[in-house]
């Protein structure tokens, strides 16, 4: 099968945008999230999140994209048959899973961009086990506006505030922090050019610029069509909300507005790590978080 492209990054990091992008290139499929690297299996996998309101919005992804390549649409009895196929093979290993949507797509390269992914170094582990080529793009965003963003999603979704609880992933500092840290890690000895990690910053206020140079490094057309169907991600299946019984698998903010604003997104600019954060009152970066950001280019 092609080499698929795992874009690695936390929450709200553009992931969901750049992911429809990409993968409207003619020669690719983006995927929804699902969330596979989570369990050596299917059933591991789709066993895998800790808690129930995790689970639930956990799924949809996979359901989603099943349920899209087998029939052709996204319904609620489409969404009962692939929790049906999920059930019969959840013994399938999860290349298999992976063998079979590059089967539905043809010759095209699957993009993923599960954010759960990095939730544990045993996934992303998992990951380069089983894909030991994969492509992989490092996609980052500057800590203040990543938890901004957090804490102004929280604040809209009861659903993820249960799921969050009192976890140490409530803190989005360290959430962003741990994430990179991993990312960093585990692609720190790849052979040269199987990682590109890119500012969503940088990405999203010159496409015309960035969206050429990611196909090249995928090997893939970088024509002025293949270009253009990059900047319509919401032609994607998975840009707007699913049925009632799979509703979620990509960020809810990008399912209620797919569309790309160049003019919003040319003024795109990068905040300051110094002064006091929102979520913390009174407080800053610790200098952990400053260390980090500055590695990968923020100030």
């Amino acid at each position: 099968m092609q080499q698929p492209l795992i874009i690695l990054c936390p929450a709200r990091s553009f992931s969901s945008l750049v992911c429809a992008m990409i993968g409207e290139h003619p020669d690719c499929y983006g995927l929804p999230e699902v969330n596979l690297f989570l369990g050596d299996t299917l059933g591991g996998a789709w066993n895998s999140f800790p808690k129930p309101a995790m689970r639930v919005a956990g799924k949809d992804g996979l359901l989603r994209a099943l349920a899209q390549l087998h029939e052709g649409a996204q319904t609620n009895d489409s969404i009962a048959r692939a929790n049906e196929w999920v059930a019969r093979h959840s013994d399938w290993p999860v290349r298999k899973v992976f063998e079979h949507f590059q089967e539905l797509v043809g010759n095209k390269i699957l993009v993923d961009k599960s954010p759960a992914t990095i939730f544990k170094r045993e996934y992303v582990e998992r990951l380069l086990t089983v894909f030991p080529n994969v492509n992989i793009l490092h996609l980052t965003r500057h800590p203040r506006s990543t938890g901004e963003s957090l804490i102004k999603l929280r604040s809209g979704f009861e659903l993820l505030n249960r799921a969050i609880g009192n976890s140490a992933a409530r803190d989005p500092e360290r959430v962003w922090r741990a994430a990179h840290m991993l990312i960093m890690t585990m692609t720190a000895d790849l052979p040269l050019g199987q990682c590109m990690r890119i500012k969503g910053e940088a990405l999203l206020s010159d496409l015309d610029t960035y969206l050429p140079q990611i196909c090249e490094w995928l090997e893939i057309r970088t024509d002025a069509d293949a270009v253009d169907a990059m900047m319509h991600p919401e032609r994607s299946p998975y840009a707007t909300e699913g049925p009632p019984s799979a509703p979620r698998g990509n960020d809810p903010n990008f399912l209620s507005n797919p569309t790309i604003d160049r003019t919003r997104l040319a003024n795109l600019k990068e905040p300051t790590l110094e002064g006091a954060l929102d979520w913390r009152q009174g407080e800053s970066f610790a200098p952990e978080t400053r260390r980090v950001a500055k590695q990968l280019g923020y100030q």
